[in-house]
């Protein structure tokens, strides 16, 4: 009999991220069915161009940086070694990718210069001239705040929109995967002005876990893709900015940079030293012309373990102690035609148990993201039945399959794999083959 340990997820300012903690005997690998296609292949409809990109001067990777065909709603994200995998229809023969990221000139790629592999794209840092920035700044950053967060019926979409997304999840103990869970969600996405909740889809999805690794713990993050869509402030600003609680925190300027060649004000937010409960610190980047949020990136206050932990742990064996050491989002925003829209968000989350009388304690990492790789507008407001819809408590693993079939994801936009998640894919494709070949390959 397993002991479970249920974290969930809470609205309001207690954290986005969610896990499940079991406790019990476990076996040494996931018997979860071989994902074998049952449709005929289709004939491979588009190509695919492989590389990465980099600073220009130190040749470092950059980490989240955006690809997209110009003209087009088709784009992917680097992954955290700067490697990407961007899959454009073959029936388009000319254009241009923009590749942009925080900080830096965007750059224009002609489509026919990309090879199919081995792209490295280099980017420039945008310089922001001092008097430019001393001129610009405006005095109250809690007011550009709030006017940024006021306008967003003028800057985001304002139409219902129908959105194909990339999710991925990870389990890592320490620096070793332990699970791994993939799927491509459609996202019915509300106007930016409207209460009503975005829906989400489940499309295809799969999974793979080695529980060899998380000794006698089983870790699930519940929630899958709710617990990234959520990161979208200014869709769900309920979850870090009320009304009420954006007093509870102090915020100041930092030093300007640029987006695609715009002004941007960098606001640095935390929580005010009388607030005892775990609220947010972290930075937001706003436009300076527009007051339109591009990005954010902040993490939990977690100094107080207890309280900390109260905010995802509901239920836990009796003889641990859990709690997080690192709770971190980012979210980044596109822009079509003027206007805004959700474009990427991750989350991180580490944590440590603490078992009476052992001398070590075991340390896990969570890790979520959902990349935005095509939309398009749902003018009729089409929203699919509740029945067709995943449930904010999903558990991707256990909905998803295993990773049997190499061209899984076909034409959709992913983001490219990390050397680490590929070789532990490569290695549990190797058990699940040989598994198959002793005849051990059927669930149990």
């Amino acid at each position: 009999m397993k002991e479970t340990a249920i974290l969930y997820l809470r609205q309001s300012r207690d954290a986005i991220l969610s896990i499940i903690v079991c406790f019990g005997v476990l076996g040494t690998l996931d018997a979860a069915p071989i994902f074998q296609e049952t449709e005929q292949q289709e004939a491979q409809t588009f190509n695919q161009y492989r590389g990465e990109v980099i600073d220009r001067d130190s040749k470092k990777p950059l980490v989240f940086a955006t690809l997209t065909l110009e003209g087009t709603n088709i784009s992917t994200v680097t992954n955290t070694e700067g490697k990407f995998l961007l899959k454009i229809p073959k029936s388009t023969k000319e254009g241009n990718v923009t590749v942009s990221f925080l900080g830096y000139k965007t750059k224009l790629i002609p489509l026919n210069a990309l090879k199919g592999n081995a792209n490295r794209i280099s980017l420039t840092v945008s310089a922001i001239e001092l008097s430019e920035v001393n001129i610009s700044v405006p005095k109250n950053a809690l007011l550009l705040v709030k006017e940024t967060l006021r306008k967003k019926g003028e800057n985001y979409f304002d139409d219902p929109t129908l959105m194909t997304a990339f999710y991925r999840e990870t389990i890592k103990k320490r620096r070793r995967n332990v699970s791994l869970s993939e799927a491509v969600v459609n996202i019915y996405k509300t106007p930016y002005t409207s209460s009503r909740r975005d829906a989400v889809q489940l499309y295809k999805a799969r999974k793979s876990t080695d529980y060899s690794k998380l000794d006698t713990l089983t870790l699930k993050l519940q929630g899958g893709p709710f617990n990234a869509l959520f990161v979208d402030i200014m869709k769900y600003p309920e979850y870090i900015f009320t009304d009420e609680s954006i007093s509870d925190y102090e915020f100041s300027f930092d030093r300007s940079t640029r987006i695609n060649d715009k002004l941007i004000y960098v606001v640095n937010f935390e929580q005010r030293p009388s607030i005892n409960e775990p609220l947010y610190s972290g930075k937001l980047y706003i436009d300076a012309q527009k007051k339109i949020l591009t990005s954010a990136i902040y993490s939990l206050n977690i100094v107080n373990r207890e309280m900390a932990s109260r905010m995802f742990v509901r239920k836990k064996p009796a003889n641990a102690r859990v709690y997080p050491t690192e709770v971190a989002y980012r979210v980044d925003y596109r822009e079509k035609n003027g206007r805004w829209y959700y474009g990427y968000s991750n989350v991180l989350m580490e944590f440590k148990i603490n078992w009476d009388r052992k001398l070590f304690n075991s340390v896990y990492s969570m890790t979520c993201e959902m990349a935005v790789t095509d939309w398009e507008k749902n003018l009729a407001g089409e929203f699919p039945k509740n029945k067709n819809r995943i449930k904010t408590n999903i558990i991707l693993s256990d909905e998803a399959i295993g990773f049997a079939d190499p061209d899984f994801w076909g034409e959709y936009n992913i983001i490219e794999p990390e050397k680490s998640i590929e070789s532990a894919i490569k290695k549990i494709q190797r058990q699940l083959k040989k598994a198959k070949a002793s005849g051990g390959d059927s669930a149990p």
